[in-house]
């Protein structure tokens, strides 16, 4: 026979809402009576009636963390199971709401665990705060919960307050998205004789002195337009702007007209991250993420995908490219988690297609497409591995190019220039350059340069079409040192 342990759920008030049956299979027990804590009313009145309890009131007190607590209580019971073969525990409420320790307790096929009632405090809870939890209701351990568990649309109650500093948690985490004089309402004792509920600004939480284990956080709903910050409201206003009462320009839109958008936007952010703005950073990130949910609310439209498979894809492909983190796989550099990903990635694409360097994309710009077939080629080999022979062959498209100007033909010109382009990259990706961030760099660089020669011009009262070739470089090598 398995060893048992009686589960008794003490009520979230006083003895007088304790069931009858539950109050006399406590004061005629015979043996060990165990409680999680001695801090609730009815095990005040049970021992002045003369029931003992042993409680577990000193295991709080030598750990830090309520984890390590529940889970020491947790082994500490099913010790006196096996010993005493049945013993009786009382816990404060419910046994089954908001009780860590009988959760764990369950986890033991080993232990017979019964459960005995008592009365769960959310029936007064909602009857003093006066809401309806069927308008959308989150119970949440102010314990152990996490920011992006909290949908401030509903009615929010926190269980497990138990003093000031789990208060101050609670309270800087709702900050992250409430303001600060957003009213929350602290609830103690509730159903009891020594009920009371007091409504603060949210940032006075943690200035009450007295907490306990009887103590409960309610947070009222806030209006949706207060929550800008947070994904579904983006979402609801896209889903607007492209609604029936919508904006005739964002109703208009496809795939196909918002593709420049997309471009125009990336470029946008690179500016903001070489000019190191972070608030331009911010906007232009903005607009990149429009974009994305632009095209997937066309897509939701036509019935073809939603925003939410756009998240799912994503999603999936970082869990299963990414073993090293998410499953058993070793990955100890750079190069080998490349290598990993580059074997995932022909994995999931199943049949290889007829060319490798299918996988390039034909609409990006020209020094990135050279970059990329060039890399793809190197995976198989295809590549120096010394730089030195991409500076000779640099050396020979420039001969080529200037026998194309030689012998006047437009057409092998331009071809011989797009071969010495293409060398070039191939040199700068052999030092880890970046093509189109160089020449970039180098754009940004004259345009400072040539505008700093506009502005001396300017104040000489003339043009530079009026100056020398030799002045204007004066003025540039000036601007160098500017």
């Amino acid at each position: 026979m398995k060893p048992t342990i009686n589960v008794i759920g003490l009520g979230a008030g006083d003895i007088d809402q304790l069931p009858l049956g539950l109050y006399r299979k406590m004061r005629e027990y015979q043996g060990k009576l165990f409680v999680r804590t001695l801090d609730h009313p009815v095990i005040q009145s049970l021992q002045a009636e003369g029931v003992e309890f042993q409680s577990f009131d000193s295991v709080y007190e030598k750990n830090e963390h309520f984890e390590a607590v529940y889970r020491e209580i947790t082994n500490l019971l099913l010790e006196y199971a096996r010993t005493e073969n049945n013993i009786l525990y009382a816990v404060p409420g419910h046994p089954m709401l908001a009780e860590k320790t009988v959760q764990l307790l369950l986890e033991h096929e080993q232990i017979e665990v019964n459960i005995y009632g008592g009365q769960s405090y959310l029936d007064d809870l909602f009857s003093s705060l006066k809401i309806d939890p069927i308008d959308g209701f989150q119970f949440l351990d102010a314990t152990s919960f996490i920011r992006n568990q909290v949908d401030y649309r509903h009615h929010i109650i926190f269980c497990q307050v138990y003093d000031a500093f789990i208060a101050s948690e609670v309270k800087l985490v709702l900050l992250e998205d409430l303001p600060p004089d957003h009213p929350v309402t602290i609830v103690e004792a509730v159903g009891s004789k020594e009920e009371k509920l007091v409504t603060i600004p949210l940032e006075e939480l943690d200035h009450k002195t007295h907490m306990s284990n009887l103590t409960s956080v309610y947070v009222p709903p806030i209006n949706a337009s207060r929550l800008n910050h947070q994904f579904f409201r983006l979402r609801e206003v896209i889903a607007q702007l492209r609604g029936p009462d919508g904006c005739p320009w964002d109703k208009k839109q496809t795939h196909e007209s918002l593709r420049r958008y997309l471009i125009e936007e990336a470029y946008e952010f690179i500016d903001a991250v070489n000019r190191q703005d972070d608030e331009n950073m911010i906007e232009e990130l903005g607009d990149i993420l429009l974009q994305v949910m632009l095209h997937s609310q066309i897509g939701e439209d036509a019935g073809l995908f939603t925003i939410d498979d756009v998240l799912l894809s994503i999603t999936d492909k970082m869990i299963r490219r990414h073993p090293h983190v998410f499953a058993d796989t070793s990955a100890q550099t750079t190069e080998e988690v490349m290598k990993n990903w580059d074997q995932i990635k022909r994995e999931e694409k199943g049949e290889q297609s007829s060319s490798l360097l299918d996988q390039v994309p034909d609409s990006l710009p020209g020094l990135l497409k050279a970059e990329e077939l060039q890399k793809t080629a190197r995976k198989v080999g295809f590549d120096w591995d010394d730089p030195t022979f991409v500076w000779n062959k640099i050396n020979e498209e420039i001969d080529e190019v200037k026998e194309a100007i030689a012998n006047n033909d437009p057409t092998k010109l331009e071809e011989e220039f797009g071969d010495l382009f293409f060398t070039i990259v191939n040199l700068a990706r052999h030092y880890k350059i970046n093509p189109e961030l160089a020449i970039e760099t180098t754009n940004r660089k004259f345009t400072s340069r040539f505008r700093y020669i506009e502005e001396e011009v300017q104040k000489l009262g003339t043009s530079m079409e009026e100056l020398s070739l030799e002045t204007l470089e004066a003025y540039w090598q000036e601007a160098k040192n500017v």
